[in-house]
């Protein structure tokens, strides 16, 4: 569980793999976001099911959730859903 967060932050996701979509893109099923999200993977040879982490900066923080930007698009998840990899110096 990552209490605490500043925007800034750095998290990581732990993402499930769904499909792959193109020869560079793969759908991937983030916990509580409740909808499949693509992201670009050209060089690995995944499988379904397979987990996969996803890092973004924290953009907003809530009492029980967290909106965290993916390099372009966002997504808001649950706390309980998120790792800090780096804290932002203030």
């Amino acid at each position: 569980m990552a209490r605490g967060l500043n925007i800034g932050d750095e998290v990581a996701i732990d993402a499930t793999i769904i499909r792959r979509v193109t020869d560079d893109r793969i759908s991937v099923s983030i916990p509580t976001y409740g909808f499949p999200h693509s992201v670009r993977d050209s060089t690995t040879k995944v499988v379904k099911g397979q987990t996969m982490e996803l890092i973004g900066s924290v953009t907003r923080v809530e009492k029980d959730a967290v909106t965290v930007s993916l390099g372009g698009p966002v997504v808001t998840v649950a706390l309980d859903v998120v790792r800090l990899v780096t804290r932002t110096v203030r």
